[in-house]
């Protein structure tokens, strides 16, 4: 019997509604992961790839699995057992890859900041004062947790400046902000497509600089994961095709249809394009008289977290934005659960219709939950 899936607007931290062109794209027939034609696509998905990185790093590839395992895929290839690894830590995603990084034998040093804020220069300098040679450094860019934005370059700069390398969680970020890859010489990101990419989850795209390829060159030891070594996974993106294992063949067809339309608008249509939806967005909500978690400056146009009002029960409101709009948003995680929503504008949904449409619902549900909208 056929599945009955119903209408959702998804409008949460992700999944992003999936434009019809990329659903059309994954109904194309199957070729065979060596299929000369298929080797075409996957060369082509490469150079959009770099396109939207803001990047001409060779080794910029589409991992198979979710966001997280392109941030496993970062960790286990430039990590070995007792490798020291500074990791800010601001939300939940900064939190995951202390965990990752430690499965990875490093000698974590967390640098932490209130979720909701950025992590501050001086304090990543002052660990790196005071645990010498550490191998890396690593922040999340945008933080799906709380909506903040982490500015990169002084970071960066610092971080060279002790000899170390320069890791970004870009998961929620690419596609929908500046990621400045080359530009800011960061020299190994992960992401998802799930997010501002609006396609199906089940990639993760990565880019590694020539910095960081001199570090896996070098390693002593061999990668932990066979199944995410690059030595062996660059061989098959590469000229050389060796087979590695079978590539998820209409996730790749999805993400290439979906970076294509990208390069059709352009890049800088698409990043302004969420900014300008962005903070119409983050307007109309102040103009109910809710209040935004995140400092404006930091905030995230493509991720909007929401101060839940007293006496408005969470859950109740999620539950009926669903049941009577078909919205989906998302709710607070760890610390943050139960006092704030997380609104998405991704890809295919940064769009007037869809600010339009939250703002309408939210005003209606929350007076239905004796609420005063201005």
């Amino acid at each position: 019997m056929e599945n009955k899936i119903p209408f959702r607007v998804l409008m949460g931290p992700g999944p992003s509604d999936v434009h019809p062109r990329v659903l059309r794209a994954m109904s194309t027939p199957l070729l065979g992961h060596l299929d000369p034609a298929f080797l075409t696509i996957m060369n082509e998905t490469m150079d959009l790839l770099r396109y939207v990185f803001q990047t001409e790093n060779k080794l910029t590839v589409a991992m198979s699995g979710t966001g997280s395992a392109g941030m496993e895929t970062v960790f286990v290839n430039l990590v070995e057992r007792g490798d020291k690894v500074i990791i800010g830590v601001n939300g939940l995603f900064g939190t995951r890859m202390v965990d990752v990084a430690k499965r990875c034998g490093a000698e974590v040093i967390e640098v932490h900041a209130e979720w909701g804020s950025i992590i501050d220069c001086t304090a990543v300098e002052e660990a790196l004062k005071q645990h010498g040679d550490v191998k890396l450094v690593a922040v999340v860019h945008a933080e799906t947790s709380t909506g903040v934005r982490q500015p990169l370059e002084q970071l960066s700069e610092l971080v060279h400046m002790y000899g170390a390398l320069f890791v970004c969680d870009m998961v929620t970020s690419l596609g929908g902000i500046p990621t400045n890859i080359d530009e800011y010489n960061i020299d190994a990101a992960y992401s998802g497509t799930q997010k501002c990419l609006s396609a199906p989850p089940s990639l993760s795209p990565v880019t590694f600089s020539e910095r960081a390829l001199h570090v896996m060159a070098t390693r002593k030891t061999p990668v932990q994961s066979w199944y995410l070594d690059l030595s062996m996974i660059q061989s098959y993106w590469g000229e050389e095709r060796f087979y590695h294992h079978t590539a998820p063949i209409s996730s790749i067809y999805a993400l290439n249809e979906a970076l294509q339309m990208i390069k059709e608008e352009t890049l800088e249509a698409v990043i302004s394009r969420h900014t300008y939806f962005g903070k119409e967005l983050q307007r109309g909500l102040e103009n109910l008289g809710l209040s935004l978690l995140v400092e404006e400056g930091y905030r995230l146009p493509q991720l909007t977290s929401v101060c839940i009002p007293d006496k408005v029960d969470d859950v109740v409101f999620r539950k009926r934005l669903l049941e009577k709009y078909g919205i989906e948003i998302g709710g607070g995680l760890d610390s943050l659960k139960g006092k704030i929503w997380r609104i998405g504008l991704m890809g295919y949904n940064a769009k007037q219709t869809n600010v339009a449409l939250i703002l309408a619902a939210f005003k209606d549900v929350l007076t239905e939950q004796g609420i005063t909208c201005k």
